[in-house]
């Protein structure tokens, strides 16, 4: 290769990087990562249901040009599930939705309450075992859930402003899978798509299988507090809101899941000791469960340890707030794909 060919294209690869790398960070600081996610997630749904639906499109009399019809029925399955999804909700549990943050800030208030109550909900031969400064760490955690449940009074907009972006993503993400191949792709823009698949097969492996841990944790926090509690004659207040919270903090590995099991003993804990061991031992095994499943579905295909992942996020936490706890396993997962890309790991 002649030098100057080398060097334009060293050039073009990174002003690739840097440009990949702006967009990133501006996705961080104007709080437009729900969109970023919902526009892989609704990109790789799209491509995963063109061809099923172009096979089903085949079997019927006149089918030609069965695939570009499966790609727009694809994108239109994608674009309007969400439409009708939320409709189904809202008819059905409007005033939750709704409501979203007002039940969230009323439910760390109770928790505030809770740890404040603590030695009153104890048995007394326990009680009397506590340290006297556990009175002041008792105060300083329910100041601190007290604080956090005042910020959510604020949060609809932010609630709204964030389900908006989700679904402006997703739509992008439909609309650039079944998008028709242009004029041949000049070098900077085969480099940025270069750099856009890559970060969709982090999503893929990351962000995806997240979300079906997700839902198997969530799945058996609901059967456990909707049907196992109540045959023991125990019942937790604002279990949908715990259910809820389950399956959004279980999207952030690790720390969801440890975020989960805090609120839901302490919110046990209002009710009886026994309902908080009892949430604290179902939610154990739940977890000893997951540890399988991340480390067959999640560390096999990203050779990511459980201490790079821990690293990274509280390092991205500190940067960039919650945001950086979801966007850490991402981001960190597409920036060893691009080192092992260019055999730098």
């Amino acid at each position: 290769m002649p030098p100057n060919t080398a060097h334009n294209a060293r050039g073009v690869q990174i002003a690739s990087y840097l440009l990949m790398a702006a967009a990133l960070l501006l996705v961080m600081e104007r709080g437009l990562l729900p969109g970023l996610l919902c526009a892989c997630l609704g990109f790789l749904v799209t491509r995963w249901l063109a061809p099923r639906l172009a096979r089903l499109r085949r079997k019927l009399p006149g089918s030609k040009g069965a695939s570009r019809a499966g790609q727009i029925a694809a994108a239109t399955l994608v674009i309007l599930a969400p439409l009708l999804l939320m409709a189904l909700a809202l008819s059905h549990s409007r005033s939750y939705i709704v409501s979203a943050p007002a039940q969230y800030r009323e439910l760390l208030d109770f928790m505030a309450r809770t740890v404040l109550e603590l030695r009153l909900k104890l048995p007394p031969d326990i009680a009397t075992q506590l340290p006297e400064g556990a009175a002041d760490i008792q105060r300083s955690i329910a100041s601190y859930l007290a604080a956090k449940s005042g910020a959510l009074a604020t949060a609809g907009r932010a609630w709204l402003g964030g389900l908006l972006h989700a679904y402006v993503g997703l739509l992008i993400g439909a609309l650039a899978a079944v998008r028709q191949p242009g004029l041949a792709r000049r070098p900077l823009a085969q480099a940025l798509s270069q750099r856009i698949r890559l970060l969709g097969e982090a999503f893929r492996q990351i962000v995806a299988a997240q979300f079906w841990i997700a839902a198997f944790n969530t799945a058996l926090t609901a059967l456990f507090l909707l049907v196992l509690l109540p045959l023991w004659k125990l019942e937790l207040p604002y279990t949908p809101a715990l259910i809820t919270l389950t399956f959004l903090a279980g999207l952030i590995p690790i720390v969801g899941n440890l975020l989960c099991n805090v609120v839901i003993t302490i919110v046990g804990l209002s009710v009886s000791p026994m309902a908080a061991l009892a949430c604290l031992g179902f939610l154990v095994l739940i977890h000893k469960a997951e540890y399988v499943i991340n480390a067959k579905v999640v560390g096999r295909r990203t050779h990511m340890g459980v201490w790079e992942l821990l690293a990274v996020m509280f390092t991205a936490e500190a940067v960039f707030g919650p945001a950086g706890l979801v966007a850490a396993p991402l981001m960190y997962a597409y920036l060893k794909k691009e080192l092992q890309a260019t055999h730098l790991v």
